[in-house]
C-alpha cells in the first residue's frame, strides 16, 4: 500500500478532502460518508466495511499504519495542523475515513422494527440506534421529517451501531401500516402499561415500535391503523420521559421477553 503524504493546505487533494468533509453530505447522493475518530473507524472495520479513503496522522508508528492500510483503497498522511483543519470535531483526531454505505430500500417484516416518527434531535436518534443494536433489533426506519440517520452527529451518537443495522429513511406512514405488522405506539399518558404487557408476554415478536417527536409525540397519521398504545409506569410523577430513555426501556423489555420465550 502506497501512502500519499500531504504537507500543505495548497495541495489539491487536501482542498478536495476539506470540501468533502465540510459538506459531508455525499451519503445523500452517492452513499459516501466521512467518519472521524479511532472508535468509529475501528467499529466500521470490525463490521466488515472497507474504506474508500483514510487520512492518518503522519507520526503514527509503522504497525498502526500497516493496520489501517489493509482497510482502505487510498491512504493519505498529514501533520496534525492539517488534520485539525479537516476535522469537524471539537477535539483533535488522528484518523478519518470515507465509507461506502449500503443503500437499503426493502423492509423485512419478519422481525421487530424501530420507527423514528419525526424524531429530530441527533443525540436522541443516535441513542435509539445504539439501543436497538444492543437489544437485537436490526432495522431502523424513519418517517419524513426525521433527522437523517447518517448525519455526522447521529453517527457519532450511535457509537458504531450504524454499521450493524439496516437503516431506511423517509418511509411514509401508510407504507408502514401496509406491512400489516402489529404497531406499538409509545405514549406518555395513555395505553397499556409496558411492564404488564411484558409480564404477560403480550409484546409481539415481529412488530413496529414507534417513537415520536420530542414535543408532539407520534403523528396523528397513525390513527387509521390498528395500533396498540404503550406507556411506561412512572411512579415518580414526571410528566414524560426523554424519547431515547423511553426507547431504551421499551426495547429492553421486548428483548427480555424474546429471550424468555426461547
Amino acid at each position: 500500500m502506497t501512502f500519499k503524504a500531504i504537507t500543505s493546505k495548497d495541495n489539491p487533494v487536501f482542498k478536495r478532502l476539506r470540501s468533502a468533509l465540510k459538506e459531508n453530505s455525499g451519503y445523500k447522493s452517492d452513499n459516501h460518508l466521512w467518519i472521524e475518530g479511532e472508535n468509529l473507524c475501528r467499529s466500521a472495520i470490525e463490521k466488515g466495511l472497507h474504506f474508500k479513503e483514510i487520512i492518518l496522522l503522519d507520526t503514527l508508528v509503522e504497525s498502526e499504519l500497516d493496520f489501517w492500510s489493509k482497510s482502505a483503497a487510498h491512504i493519505y498522511t498529514m501533520p496534525q495542523n492539517l488534520l485539525n483543519a479537516l476535522s469537524q470535531l471539537p477535539s483533535a483526531t488522528w484518523v478519518l475515513g470515507s465509507l461506502v454505505i449500503s443503500d437499503i430500500h426493502a423492509i423485512d417484516p419478519s422481525g421487530p422494527i424501530v420507527v423514528l416518527d419525526e424524531v429530530q434531535d441527533p443525540g436522541n436518534a443516535g441513542s435509539i440506534i445504539r439501543c436497538a443494536a444492543a437489544f437485537g433489533i436490526r432495522q431502523i426506519v424513519t418517517t419524513p421529517g426525521s433527522v437523517s440517520l447518517w448525519s455526522p452527529k447521529v453517527v457519532r451518537a450511535g457509537m458504531g451501531a450504524h454499521f450493524s443495522l439496516q437503516l431506511i429513511e423517509s418511509v411514509e406512514i401508510n407504507q408502514l401500516i401496509h406491512l400489516s405488522l402489529p404497531i406499538l405506539l409509545t405514549d406518555s399518558h395513555h395505553g397499556e402499561f409496558l411492564h404488564e404487557l411484558s409480564r404477560q408476554q403480550l409484546l409481539p415478536t415481529a412488530c413496529l415500535w414507534v417513537f415520536g417527536h420530542e414535543g408532539r409525540g407520534v403523528s396523528q397519521n397513525w390513527q387509521s391503523a390498528n395500533t396498540r398504545r404503550v406507556r411506561i409506569t412512572q411512579p415518580g410523577g414526571q410528566e414524560s420521559l426523554n424519547v431515547a430513555a423511553a426507547a431504551a426501556i421499551c426495547l429492553h423489555a421486548h428483548a427480555s421477553q424474546r429471550i424468555e420465550k426461547f
